[in-house]
C-alpha cells in the first residue's frame, strides 16, 4: 500500500475504472428493483428518524417469527439510493427473510461516522418493530456491499445498549460483508474520494473496523470478488486478521466476480455468496 501515490490509490479504488461495463450492472440492479417492488409485498420510504434521508423499504417475511435481514448498499457513502437495491430482496424473501433495505444521507453533506449513526438509528427501528413484518427480533442480520459492507461490520461492533436501554446487548446475530472497507484511511489519500469523504483523523480511528476491538457476540462473515483489485482483497483479509477468526470465521475470494457482479451472485440461488447469507439466517 503506498498512500504517496495518488494515481496507484485511484488504480485501486476506482471500481468504475476497473470495471468498465459497471453503467450496464446499475442499470440491471434498477430494473430489477423495480421488478422486485412490484412482486413483492413492500411497505416503502418508512421513517426511521426525522431526517429526509432516513427512510428504509421493507419487504415482509410470507410468516410470523422471520429472521430479518438488514441490506445496507453501497456507493463510497456519496452515491446510489435504497432503490437501487430492492433486486436484493426476492432471493433473501425466498429463503424465508423479512428484508429491510434503509437510505442514508450522502457525502459530502454528512460525514461517514454520521451515516454509521444513521445506520444503527435504522438497526433500532428494527428492531423495535420487527414483528409488524413478521420478523423475529432476536435473529437480525446485516448484509452489506462496498461502503455498506462496512456499515455491516460496524453494526456488529455497536454497542447497543448505549444506543437505547431496551435494545439488546446482541442486537446484530451476525453479518455478511460484501466487498467490504474496513481501514479507512487509505481514502483519505484517493483523489476521487477524498474532496467528497472529508475524512479527518478522528473519523478514521472511529469509524474504521479494523481499528476498533472484536465485537463480544456475533459473527462476520466476509467476502470479494476474486476479480477485484489488491486492495478490496487486502481488506477482506484485513478484517479476519484485526477480529481473529472465532468472530470472522468466513473470509473468501469468491472466483470470478468483480466488485458489481459479487453482490449480483447473491440472489443466484446455488452461489457461494447465496448459500453463505442462507447459512446465517438458519
Amino acid at each position: 500500500m503506498n498512500l504517496n501515490d495518488p494515481a496507484w490509490l485511484d488504480r485501486m479504488y476506482n471500481n468504475r475504472l476497473l470495471v468498465p461495463a459497471f453503467a450496464q450492472h446499475l442499470a440491471r440492479w434498477q430494473a430489477e428493483s423495480a421488478q422486485a417492488r412490484q412482486t413483492l409485498a413492500c411497505q416503502l420510504d418508512l421513517a426511521y428518524g426525522e431526517g429526509p434521508s432516513e427512510t428504509l423499504d421493507v419487504f415482509p417475511a410470507a410468516r410470523p417469527g422471520a429472521p430479518v435481514v438488514v441490506f445496507i448498499h453501497g456507493g463510497y457513502w456519496r452515491s446510489l439510493d435504497k432503490a437501487d437495491h430492492s433486486f436484493v430482496a426476492p432471493a433473501l424473501h425466498a429463503a424465508g427473510a423479512a428484508v429491510v433495505v434503509p437510505n442514508y444521507a450522502l457525502c459530502p453533506a454528512v460525514t461517514i461516522p454520521e451515516i454509521t449513526l444513521q445506520m444503527v438509528k435504522a438497526l433500532a427501528w428494527t428492531w423495535r418493530h420487527a414483528r409488524n413484518f413478521n420478523g423475529n427480533a432476536s435473529g437480525i442480520t446485516v448484509i452489506g456491499h462496498s461502503a455498506g459492507g462496512h456499515l455491516a461490520a460496524m453494526m456488529l461492533a455497536c454497542r447497543w445498549q448505549a444506543v437505547g436501554a431496551d435494545l439488546p446487548v446482541q442486537l446484530v446475530k451476525n453479518a455478511l460483508s460484501i466487498s467490504g472497507l474496513y481501514d479507512l484511511a487509505p481514502l483519505a489519500h484517493t483523489p476521487f474520494l477524498k474532496a467528497d469523504l472529508r475524512l479527518t483523523l478522528q473519523d478514521i480511528r472511529r469509524a474504521s473496523p479494523a481499528l476498533l476491538p472484536a465485537p463480544r457476540q456475533g459473527q462476520l462473515y466476509t467476502v470479494a470478488g476474486g476479480d477485484e483489485s489488491a486492495e478490496f482483497l487486502r481488506h477482506n483479509r484485513l478484517i479476519q486478521e484485526a477480529w481473529g477468526p472465532s468472530v470472522v470465521p468466513v473470509c473468501e475470494a469468491l472466483p470470478g466476480l468483480n466488485h458489481f457482479s459479487v453482490v449480483e451472485a447473491l440472489g443466484e440461488r446455488g452461489s457461494r455468496l447465496n448459500q453463505l447469507a442462507r447459512d446465517l439466517l438458519a
